[in-house]
Protein backbone atom coordinates (compact mmCIF):
# COMPACT_ATOMS: atom_id res chain seq x y z
CA UNK A 1 0.00 0.00 0.00
CA UNK A 2 1.43 3.23 -1.08
CA UNK A 3 1.41 6.36 0.70
CA UNK A 4 0.29 8.13 -2.22
CA UNK A 5 -2.34 5.69 -2.86
CA UNK A 6 -5.50 7.52 -2.79
CA UNK A 7 -8.12 6.52 -0.22
CA UNK A 8 -7.07 2.58 -1.20
CA UNK A 9 -8.71 -0.43 -0.27
CA UNK A 10 -7.43 -3.46 1.31
CA UNK A 11 -8.00 -6.49 2.77
CA UNK A 12 -6.91 -6.72 6.69
CA UNK A 13 -7.16 -9.31 9.16
CA UNK A 14 -8.46 -8.03 12.53
CA UNK A 15 -5.85 -9.11 15.20
CA UNK A 16 -7.57 -7.41 18.49
CA UNK A 17 -10.02 -4.17 20.00
CA UNK A 18 -8.19 -0.97 20.15
CA UNK A 19 -9.57 2.42 20.64
CA UNK A 20 -10.99 3.53 17.03
CA UNK A 21 -11.82 0.31 16.05
CA UNK A 22 -10.03 -2.86 15.35
CA UNK A 23 -6.69 -3.29 14.56
CA UNK A 24 -4.79 -4.84 12.03
CA UNK A 25 -1.59 -4.72 10.05
CA UNK A 26 -1.15 -3.34 6.62
CA UNK A 27 0.95 -5.05 3.76
CA UNK A 28 3.83 -2.43 4.48
CA UNK A 29 3.53 -3.08 8.27
CA UNK A 30 1.64 -0.12 9.52
CA UNK A 31 -1.13 -0.54 12.44
CA UNK A 32 -4.48 0.09 10.89
CA UNK A 33 -7.06 0.89 12.69
CA UNK A 34 -10.91 -0.33 11.03
CA UNK A 35 -14.41 0.50 12.02
CA UNK A 36 -17.05 -1.69 12.28
CA UNK A 37 -14.99 -4.63 12.43
CA UNK A 38 -14.15 -7.20 15.24
CA UNK A 39 -11.31 -9.02 16.44
CA UNK A 40 -10.56 -12.10 14.06
CA UNK A 41 -11.95 -11.28 11.06
CA UNK A 42 -10.95 -10.34 7.20
CA UNK A 43 -12.02 -7.21 6.04
CA UNK A 44 -12.29 -5.15 3.41
CA UNK A 45 -11.21 -1.78 4.06
CA UNK A 46 -11.87 1.58 2.61
CA UNK A 47 -8.66 3.88 3.99
CA UNK A 48 -9.30 7.21 4.79
CA UNK A 49 -6.32 8.46 6.68
CA UNK A 50 -3.21 7.91 6.99
CA UNK A 51 0.16 8.85 8.21
CA UNK A 52 3.45 7.08 8.40
CA UNK A 53 2.63 5.25 11.06
CA UNK A 54 -0.69 4.14 10.98
CA UNK A 55 -4.21 4.23 8.75
CA UNK A 56 -7.59 4.34 9.58
CA UNK A 57 -10.64 3.35 7.76
CA UNK A 58 -14.02 1.44 7.49
CA UNK A 59 -14.76 -1.92 7.04
CA UNK A 60 -16.60 -1.94 3.55
CA UNK A 61 -16.89 -5.64 3.36
CA UNK A 62 -16.74 -8.28 5.82
CA UNK A 63 -14.78 -11.58 4.13
CA UNK A 64 -14.68 -13.69 7.42
CA UNK A 65 -17.04 -12.89 10.01
CA UNK A 66 -16.92 -13.68 13.64
CA UNK A 67 -18.96 -15.50 15.87
CA UNK A 68 -20.20 -12.49 18.03
CA UNK A 69 -20.93 -10.27 14.90
CA UNK A 70 -24.59 -9.93 14.80
CA UNK A 71 -26.75 -7.00 12.49
CA UNK A 72 -26.94 -3.19 13.76
CA UNK A 73 -29.71 -2.51 14.76
CA UNK A 74 -29.65 1.38 14.04
CA UNK A 75 -29.81 2.09 10.04
CA UNK A 76 -27.46 4.21 10.87
CA UNK A 77 -25.06 2.36 12.30
CA UNK A 78 -22.56 1.42 9.45
CA UNK A 79 -19.57 2.77 7.27
CA UNK A 80 -20.16 6.30 6.48
CA UNK A 81 -22.86 6.54 8.56
CA UNK A 82 -23.70 8.33 11.97
CA UNK A 83 -20.12 7.93 14.37
CA UNK A 84 -21.83 8.03 17.48
CA UNK A 85 -22.09 4.25 18.21
CA UNK A 86 -18.69 2.08 17.59
CA UNK A 87 -20.09 -1.36 18.30
CA UNK A 88 -23.82 -1.77 17.44
CA UNK A 89 -22.43 -4.81 14.85
CA UNK A 90 -20.79 -6.57 18.34
CA UNK A 91 -23.43 -8.89 20.51
CA UNK A 92 -23.52 -7.22 23.74
CA UNK A 93 -21.11 -10.09 25.11
CA UNK A 94 -18.96 -9.36 22.62
CA UNK A 95 -19.23 -5.57 23.56
CA UNK A 96 -18.33 -5.90 27.47
CA UNK A 97 -15.08 -8.05 26.64
CA UNK A 98 -14.19 -5.28 23.78
CA UNK A 99 -14.79 -2.66 26.87
CA UNK A 100 -13.06 -4.69 28.98
CA UNK A 101 -9.95 -5.43 26.88
CA UNK A 102 -9.67 -1.69 26.31
CA UNK A 103 -9.29 -0.97 30.40
CA UNK A 104 -7.16 -3.59 31.02
CA UNK A 105 -4.52 -2.08 27.75
CA UNK A 106 -4.58 1.40 29.12
CA UNK A 107 -4.24 0.24 32.79
CA UNK A 108 -1.74 -2.18 31.55
CA UNK A 109 0.62 0.41 29.24
CA UNK A 110 0.21 3.33 31.35
CA UNK A 111 0.23 2.35 34.84
CA UNK A 112 2.15 -1.29 34.77
CA UNK A 113 -1.37 -2.81 36.29
CA UNK A 114 -1.87 -6.11 35.30
CA UNK A 115 -5.37 -6.21 36.16
CA UNK A 116 -8.00 -9.06 34.96
CA UNK A 117 -11.12 -6.20 34.21
CA UNK A 118 -14.93 -7.40 34.43
CA UNK A 119 -17.38 -4.84 32.71
CA UNK A 120 -20.56 -4.59 34.70
CA UNK A 121 -23.49 -4.72 31.92
CA UNK A 122 -25.76 -2.39 30.75
CA UNK A 123 -28.30 -1.99 33.83
CA UNK A 124 -31.34 -1.61 31.73
CA UNK A 125 -32.49 -2.33 27.85
CA UNK A 126 -30.12 -0.31 25.48
CA UNK A 127 -32.81 0.75 23.00
CA UNK A 128 -34.34 4.01 24.76
CA UNK A 129 -31.55 4.17 27.61
CA UNK A 130 -30.02 7.66 26.67
CA UNK A 131 -31.53 10.76 27.95
CA UNK A 132 -29.12 13.60 26.41
CA UNK A 133 -28.52 13.73 22.46
CA UNK A 134 -26.70 16.45 21.53
CA UNK A 135 -27.34 17.30 17.51
CA UNK A 136 -25.94 19.15 14.23
CA UNK A 137 -28.21 21.27 12.05
CA UNK A 138 -27.77 20.80 8.30
CA UNK A 139 -28.84 23.49 6.06
CA UNK A 140 -31.87 21.87 5.64
CA UNK A 141 -32.92 22.52 9.29
CA UNK A 142 -32.73 18.54 9.82
CA UNK A 143 -31.23 17.11 12.81
CA UNK A 144 -28.23 15.16 12.41
CA UNK A 145 -25.26 13.70 14.43
CA UNK A 146 -21.51 13.82 13.43
CA UNK A 147 -19.89 10.79 11.00
CA UNK A 148 -16.86 9.35 12.45
CA UNK A 149 -14.03 11.41 13.01
CA UNK A 150 -15.48 14.50 11.40
CA UNK A 151 -17.55 17.49 11.43
CA UNK A 152 -19.72 16.36 8.21
CA UNK A 153 -23.69 15.81 9.60
CA UNK A 154 -25.24 12.25 8.84
CA UNK A 155 -29.02 13.34 8.90
CA UNK A 156 -31.35 11.21 10.39
CA UNK A 157 -35.07 10.40 11.29
CA UNK A 158 -34.53 8.98 15.01
CA UNK A 159 -31.30 7.69 17.35
CA UNK A 160 -32.30 3.99 17.84
CA UNK A 161 -30.61 4.11 21.87
CA UNK A 162 -31.96 7.63 22.50
CA UNK A 163 -34.95 8.33 24.33
CA UNK A 164 -38.02 7.60 22.46
CA UNK A 165 -39.88 10.67 23.74
CA UNK A 166 -37.06 12.43 20.96
CA UNK A 167 -38.95 11.47 17.89
CA UNK A 168 -41.31 15.32 17.61
CA UNK A 169 -38.15 17.05 16.95
CA UNK A 170 -36.95 14.79 14.03
CA UNK A 171 -40.29 15.66 12.34
CA UNK A 172 -39.43 20.05 13.29
CA UNK A 173 -37.42 21.93 11.14
CA UNK A 174 -34.54 23.89 12.93
CA UNK A 175 -33.04 25.79 10.44
CA UNK A 176 -31.40 28.71 11.80
CA UNK A 177 -29.85 27.44 14.43
CA UNK A 178 -26.81 25.67 14.78
CA UNK A 179 -27.47 22.70 17.41
CA UNK A 180 -29.91 21.46 19.12
CA UNK A 181 -29.36 19.11 22.89
CA UNK A 182 -32.26 17.17 23.11
CA UNK A 183 -33.12 16.19 26.97
CA UNK A 184 -35.37 13.74 28.55
CA UNK A 185 -34.02 13.48 32.19
CA UNK A 186 -36.54 12.88 34.88
CA UNK A 187 -40.34 11.94 34.30
CA UNK A 188 -41.26 15.67 33.33
CA UNK A 189 -41.83 16.60 29.23
CA UNK A 190 -38.70 16.37 27.21
CA UNK A 191 -37.34 20.05 25.84
CA UNK A 192 -34.48 21.10 23.60
CA UNK A 193 -32.06 23.95 24.16
CA UNK A 194 -31.01 24.96 20.94
CA UNK A 195 -28.02 27.02 20.17
CA UNK A 196 -27.59 30.08 17.73
CA UNK A 197 -24.72 31.97 16.58
CA UNK A 198 -24.52 35.40 15.57
CA UNK A 199 -22.65 38.59 15.54
CA UNK A 200 -23.57 39.44 18.87
CA UNK A 201 -22.10 36.13 19.82
CA UNK A 202 -23.48 32.75 21.01
CA UNK A 203 -26.95 32.60 22.45
CA UNK A 204 -29.27 29.43 24.13
CA UNK A 205 -33.55 28.93 23.94
CA UNK A 206 -35.21 26.53 25.49
CA UNK A 207 -37.90 25.06 23.39
CA UNK A 208 -40.34 22.24 23.19
CA UNK A 209 -39.41 19.45 20.46
CA UNK A 210 -41.85 21.07 17.73
CA UNK A 211 -39.32 24.45 18.19
CA UNK A 212 -41.96 26.30 20.48
CA UNK A 213 -40.17 28.48 23.12
CA UNK A 214 -40.59 27.58 26.67
CA UNK A 215 -40.01 29.54 29.90
CA UNK A 216 -36.30 30.35 30.68
CA UNK A 217 -36.55 28.67 34.37
CA UNK A 218 -37.58 25.35 32.92
CA UNK A 219 -35.48 22.68 35.39
CA UNK A 220 -35.65 19.12 34.82
CA UNK A 221 -36.23 17.22 38.09
CA UNK A 222 -35.07 13.77 38.45
CA UNK A 223 -35.32 11.41 41.56
CA UNK A 224 -32.10 9.09 42.50
CA UNK A 225 -33.48 6.89 45.17
CA UNK A 226 -35.02 9.51 47.91
CA UNK A 227 -33.27 12.03 46.47
CA UNK A 228 -34.83 14.64 44.07
CA UNK A 229 -32.90 16.99 41.82
CA UNK A 230 -33.21 19.66 40.30
CA UNK A 231 -31.05 20.45 36.91
CA UNK A 232 -30.82 23.03 34.74
CA UNK A 233 -30.84 22.59 30.99
CA UNK A 234 -27.37 24.19 31.38
CA UNK A 235 -26.04 21.23 33.85
CA UNK A 236 -24.27 18.32 33.35
CA UNK A 237 -26.11 15.10 33.89
CA UNK A 238 -25.00 11.43 33.05
CA UNK A 239 -26.75 10.86 29.57
CA UNK A 240 -27.44 6.53 30.33
CA UNK A 241 -30.86 6.77 32.04
CA UNK A 242 -29.78 4.58 35.10
CA UNK A 243 -25.99 6.29 35.30
CA UNK A 244 -27.08 8.46 38.12
CA UNK A 245 -27.96 5.23 40.41
CA UNK A 246 -25.44 2.92 39.43
CA UNK A 247 -22.48 5.72 40.44
CA UNK A 248 -23.75 7.12 42.83
CA UNK A 249 -24.62 3.46 44.72
CA UNK A 250 -20.89 2.83 43.67
CA UNK A 251 -19.33 6.23 45.39
CA UNK A 252 -21.08 5.77 48.40
CA UNK A 253 -19.99 2.16 48.93
CA UNK A 254 -16.60 3.04 48.49
CA UNK A 255 -16.68 5.97 50.26
CA UNK A 256 -17.43 4.77 53.36
CA UNK A 257 -18.10 8.08 54.89
CA UNK A 258 -19.90 8.27 58.47
CA UNK A 259 -20.80 10.89 61.34
CA UNK A 260 -18.28 13.49 61.62
CA UNK A 261 -16.57 12.87 58.73
CA UNK A 262 -15.18 15.55 56.17
CA UNK A 263 -15.37 15.13 52.46
CA UNK A 264 -14.48 17.04 49.02
CA UNK A 265 -16.58 16.71 46.30
CA UNK A 266 -14.37 18.19 43.03
CA UNK A 267 -15.97 18.64 39.97
CA UNK A 268 -19.80 18.32 41.88
CA UNK A 269 -22.06 19.06 39.57
CA UNK A 270 -25.30 19.61 40.41
CA UNK A 271 -24.67 17.48 43.79
CA UNK A 272 -25.42 14.06 42.66
CA UNK A 273 -22.51 12.43 45.13
CA UNK A 274 -22.11 15.70 47.53
CA UNK A 275 -25.63 15.65 48.54
CA UNK A 276 -26.19 12.18 49.93
CA UNK A 277 -22.57 12.22 51.17
CA UNK A 278 -23.85 15.38 53.20
CA UNK A 279 -26.56 13.54 54.44
CA UNK A 280 -24.17 10.54 55.72
CA UNK A 281 -21.66 12.72 57.63
CA UNK A 282 -24.76 14.60 59.54
CA UNK A 283 -24.58 17.98 61.50
CA UNK A 284 -21.05 17.32 62.86
CA UNK A 285 -19.21 16.49 59.38
CA UNK A 286 -18.71 18.45 56.53
CA UNK A 287 -18.84 18.07 52.75
CA UNK A 288 -17.22 20.80 50.07
CA UNK A 289 -18.37 20.78 46.43
CA UNK A 290 -16.03 22.70 43.89
CA UNK A 291 -17.66 23.10 40.62
CA UNK A 292 -16.89 25.78 38.25
CA UNK A 293 -20.02 25.88 36.00
CA UNK A 294 -22.64 28.61 37.73
CA UNK A 295 -25.46 26.95 36.60
CA UNK A 296 -24.67 23.92 38.32
CA UNK A 297 -23.70 25.91 40.97
CA UNK A 298 -26.57 27.30 41.62
CA UNK A 299 -28.48 23.73 41.13
CA UNK A 300 -26.46 22.25 43.70
CA UNK A 301 -27.43 24.98 46.15
CA UNK A 302 -30.66 24.57 45.79
CA UNK A 303 -30.06 20.39 45.89
CA UNK A 304 -28.58 21.07 49.19
CA UNK A 305 -30.91 23.15 50.91
CA UNK A 306 -31.32 22.54 54.72
CA UNK A 307 -27.85 21.07 54.85
CA UNK A 308 -25.92 23.48 56.70
CA UNK A 309 -22.78 21.21 56.52
CA UNK A 310 -22.51 20.80 52.89
CA UNK A 311 -20.88 24.37 51.31
CA UNK A 312 -20.77 24.43 47.44
CA UNK A 313 -17.71 26.69 45.81
CA UNK A 314 -17.91 28.34 42.60
CA UNK A 315 -14.35 27.10 41.70
CA UNK A 316 -12.05 25.36 39.17
CA UNK A 317 -11.03 22.13 40.54
CA UNK A 318 -6.77 23.76 40.00
CA UNK A 319 -3.84 23.12 42.80
CA UNK A 320 -5.27 26.05 44.67
CA UNK A 321 -8.44 24.96 44.75
CA UNK A 322 -7.45 21.62 46.21
CA UNK A 323 -5.13 23.38 48.44
CA UNK A 324 -7.94 25.41 50.16
CA UNK A 325 -10.23 22.78 50.67
CA UNK A 326 -8.69 19.00 50.71
CA UNK A 327 -7.25 18.29 54.40
CA UNK A 328 -5.40 15.75 55.72
CA UNK A 329 -7.92 12.58 56.48
CA UNK A 330 -10.14 13.81 54.05
CA UNK A 331 -12.06 12.15 51.94
CA UNK A 332 -12.19 13.22 48.16
CA UNK A 333 -14.79 12.84 45.42
CA UNK A 334 -13.88 13.13 41.83
CA UNK A 335 -15.47 13.27 38.24
CA UNK A 336 -13.76 15.08 35.98
CA UNK A 337 -14.35 15.67 32.34
CA UNK A 338 -13.06 13.37 29.82
CA UNK A 339 -9.86 14.95 29.43
CA UNK A 340 -8.97 14.02 33.42
CA UNK A 341 -7.53 16.37 36.17
CA UNK A 342 -5.79 19.38 34.81
CA UNK A 343 -1.95 19.87 35.31
CA UNK A 344 -0.82 19.78 39.02
CA UNK A 345 -3.93 18.76 40.34
CA UNK A 346 -3.01 15.25 41.19
CA UNK A 347 0.22 16.14 42.61
CA UNK A 348 -1.54 18.68 44.85
CA UNK A 349 -4.29 16.12 45.85
CA UNK A 350 -1.60 13.74 46.94
CA UNK A 351 0.12 16.31 48.91
CA UNK A 352 -2.78 17.07 51.16
CA UNK A 353 -3.19 13.54 51.85
CA UNK A 354 -6.65 12.37 51.88
CA UNK A 355 -7.44 9.02 52.97
CA UNK A 356 -9.38 8.01 50.69
CA UNK A 357 -9.81 8.82 46.87
CA UNK A 358 -12.79 7.71 44.83
CA UNK A 359 -12.07 8.62 41.26
CA UNK A 360 -14.81 8.56 38.75
CA UNK A 361 -14.14 8.85 35.10
CA UNK A 362 -15.22 8.49 31.67
CA UNK A 363 -12.56 7.61 30.09
CA UNK A 364 -10.02 4.88 30.34
CA UNK A 365 -6.88 6.53 29.49
CA UNK A 366 -6.61 10.19 31.29
CA UNK A 367 -7.97 8.12 34.38
CA UNK A 368 -4.99 5.29 33.85
CA UNK A 369 -2.62 8.48 33.38
CA UNK A 370 -4.15 10.29 36.65
CA UNK A 371 -4.23 6.88 38.42
CA UNK A 372 -0.56 6.91 37.71
CA UNK A 373 0.18 9.76 39.99
CA UNK A 374 -1.33 8.01 43.00
CA UNK A 375 0.19 4.86 42.14
CA UNK A 376 3.86 6.74 42.69
CA UNK A 377 2.47 8.03 45.83
CA UNK A 378 2.19 5.28 47.44
CA UNK A 379 -1.81 5.33 47.70
CA UNK A 380 -3.30 1.65 46.68
CA UNK A 381 -6.17 0.81 44.34
CA UNK A 382 -8.65 -1.01 46.63
CA UNK A 383 -11.47 -1.50 44.37
CA UNK A 384 -12.04 -1.08 40.64
CA UNK A 385 -16.08 -0.98 39.07
CA UNK A 386 -16.32 -0.99 35.46
CA UNK A 387 -19.84 -0.49 34.22
CA UNK A 388 -21.25 -0.26 30.74
CA UNK A 389 -22.89 2.72 30.64
CA UNK A 390 -22.71 3.50 27.06
CA UNK A 391 -23.77 0.80 25.48
CA UNK A 392 -23.26 0.30 21.46
CA UNK A 393 -20.03 2.31 21.96
CA UNK A 394 -16.42 1.58 23.54
CA UNK A 395 -16.80 3.84 26.46
CA UNK A 396 -16.68 3.01 29.78
CA UNK A 397 -17.88 4.89 33.11
CA UNK A 398 -15.12 3.70 35.66
CA UNK A 399 -14.88 4.08 39.97
CA UNK A 400 -12.07 3.32 41.60
CA UNK A 401 -11.32 3.61 45.12
CA UNK A 402 -7.69 4.17 46.46
CA UNK A 403 -6.51 4.07 49.90
CA UNK A 404 -3.61 6.83 51.44
CA UNK A 405 -0.37 4.69 52.50
CA UNK A 406 -0.69 6.18 55.61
Amino acid sequence: MSEHSALPIVTVRIERAATGGGVGRADDGRVIFVRHSLPGELVEVQVNETSSKFYRGEALRVLEASSVRVAAPCPYAHPGGCGGCDLQHASPDAQLSWKASLVSEHLRRITGLEIDVAVSGSPAPVKGSRTRLRCGVDEGGRLGLRAARSHDLVAIDACWIADERFEPAFGHSWRGVSEVELRAIGDDEPFAVARRESQRGTTFELRSLTGAPLDPSTHSRVAVHDFVFSVSPMSFWQSHRYAPTVLLDAVLEMAKVGDGDDVVDLFSGVGLFSVPLARRVGAAGRVTAVESSPYAVRDARTNASGLTQMKVREWSVTPRSVNDTVRAGSTVVLDPPRQGLAKGVGASLVRRSPKRVIYVSCDAATFARDLRIFLGSGYALNLLQVFDLFPMTEHVELVASLDSPS
